[in-house]
């Protein structure tokens, strides 16, 4: 039998963790992590981070928590935005094969790929038939990419609309954080259940055994960072036995 759909606006969201709490747990996974980076270095294990959710869902703020100890010389981290001219005349994989990390480092994408059956779905950027098409190039891309040994990591962070209009709003009125908010994020907003909808659609289609999704609830920050680091720790430690 298929398996159900996630809802995502229907999930039972983090519980807080106290100041003290957060510290230690994340100081603890971080450290553990900082060693596995160079066991992967010295494997030629590369590992592949995509994250992804709404806006002001808190993705860059677990990036940060999750590669802070880890050795830079090792790492990169992409914020994916609009393609440029150059990426427009390509495949639309074509600017993603680019940026992968040599074997024994490590790429994040702060979105990725996975664009083209989300906002480029919703907004019409891509038309049915290639958004369509995607779930199956976006199935044998990773593929390819296990199967050559990349660990390959897949969070997706989830705040309710509540919660993102809560987080819009201290944004405009705080004078160091206002760069982080735009007319477009509020235009998206007005999509927000269709942008759910495709969303769902993509987590239930492109979790697979070889790179699954982990759904991380994030309306409390500090416990989204938490599992957001700790669901790495968890991806590279099975990989590595």
């Amino acid at each position: 039998m298929p398996k159900p759909r996630i809802r995502l606006d229907e999930l039972d969201q983090n519980t807080p963790i106290d100041e003290s709490e957060y510290k230690e747990r994340l100081k603890k996974y971080q450290l553990r992590l900082l060693r596995h980076q160079f066991e992967l270095k010295e494997r030629k294990r590369s590992l592949i981070l995509v994250v992804e959710g709404p806006d002001a869902a808190g993705k860059g703020g677990a990036i940060k928590r999750i590669v802070e100890r880890l050795d830079p010389r090792l790492m990169r981290v992409y914020s994916i935005v609009k393609p440029t001219p150059e990426e427009y005349a390509h495949h639309y994989m074509w600017r993603f094969w680019t940026k992968l990390p040599p074997y024994g480092e490590s790429a994040v994408f702060d979105r990725s790929w996975y664009g083209r059956v989300l906002v480029e779905r919703v907004e019409s950027f891509a038309t049915e038939a290639e958004w369509k098409r995607a779930f199956r190039e976006i199935e044998e891309f990773e593929r390819q990419l296990t199967d050559d040994g990349a660990i390959l990591a897949k969070l997706w962070l989830h705040v309710t609309k509540d919660e993102q209009l809560n987080r819009f709003k201290r944004r405009e009125a705080d004078p160091y954080k206002h760069w982080k908010i735009s007319d477009e994020d509020w235009r998206n907003r007005k999509k927000w259940d269709e942008h759910v909808a495709a969303a769902e659609e993509m987590i239930e289609r492109t979790s697979f055994d070889f790179a699954p999704w982990t759904v991380i609830p994030a309306n409390f920050k500090w416990s989204a960072r938490v599992q957001a680091v700790k669901t790495v720790l968890d991806a590279v430690e099975r990989a590595l036995g």
